[in-house]
């Protein structure tokens, strides 16, 4: 999994709780898809395990992530 120097210094020490294989399921499994102005792709899946929808941040190559976080406001 690739990630960005912000994801791993700041990201993971806020969110220790994240985890990889929920990481790669949003990302192989989106139920939603949105561009960033900024080139960043946003990408949604529910995780059973957390409850709640997690949005993962990618960089333009859609793999390399850069944020992740429960997405609390997310509606279908």
């Amino acid at each position: 999994m690739k990630t960005t120097d912000y994801f791993i210094n700041s990201v993971m020490i806020r969110r220790p709780y994240l985890k990889e294989e929920w990481l790669e399921y949003v990302l192989n499994n989106p139920i939603h898809r949105e561009f960033q102005d900024n080139g960043r792709i946003r990408f949604w899946a529910f995780i059973e395990e957390l409850g709640k929808y997690l949005r993962v941040v990618t960089e333009s190559d859609g793999k390399t992530i850069h944020n992740a976080f429960p997405d609390r406001r997310f509606t279908l």
